[in-house]
């Protein structure tokens, strides 16, 4: 949080632009709409993509009032892909209605604090729903272990590291069936 004050601060001393990624932790993930809110500051612009469109190709930019778009600034081959902003519009009327970030926030919290109680985990990291689960080197067999004995599909950062990426509308019950499948591929 105090690393993205500090970048605040120096692009405002130095008149330069803050740009934040938000394409993979943004549209909610965390529990909030940018990651970034979590530190009280604004970015001048943010990239957004993965979330967007709940599958559906499409990435965008947001900018800070400063910047005065015009027509005809920006050209890209794809851009104004009238069905991709359809589903990107669908995405956030869901998020909304069945209010998908405190959904997030919540069972994301739910499940950080059950995986602090293994003893097997080192750390767990994250919020809302991005969590990493630092496991010890030699239990780096527990993501495929999930996968491959249990039908449980993560992600992964090299070498001990698995990645909870679920979807915003994971449910209590999902996490649940998680915790237990995890706690059988720790002990396999």
């Amino acid at each position: 949080m105090e690393f993205l004050k500090s970048i605040r601060s120096f692009c405002d001393q130095y008149d330069a632009v803050f740009i934040a990624d938000s394409v993979q932790c943004g549209y909610g993930r965390t529990g909030l709409f940018y990651s970034h809110d979590y530190a009280g500051v604004n970015a001048d612009i943010y990239t957004m993509a993965k979330g967007m469109g709940n599958g559906f190709p499409i990435g965008a930019i947001s900018i800070a009032p400063k910047f005065v778009p015009w027509h005809g600034m920006l050209g890209t081959t794809f851009g104004g892909n009238h069905l991709a902003c359809a589903a990107a519009l669908a995405v956030l009327e869901v998020m909304e209605q069945d209010q998908l970030m405190k959904n997030a926030a919540e069972v994301g919290a739910y499940l950080i604090t059950e995986l602090k109680k293994f003893s097997e985990v080192q750390q767990v990291r994250g919020r809302g729903l991005m969590i990493g689960i630092d496991l010890p080197a030699e239990r780096s067999g527990v993501k495929k272990n999930l996968l491959f004995k249990h039908h449980i599909f993560t992600g992964e950062a090299k070498p001990n590291v698995i990645r909870l990426l679920p979807a915003l509308n994971l449910t209590k019950a999902h996490a649940d069936l998680f915790l237990e499948k995890f706690s059988l591929a720790l002990k396999d």
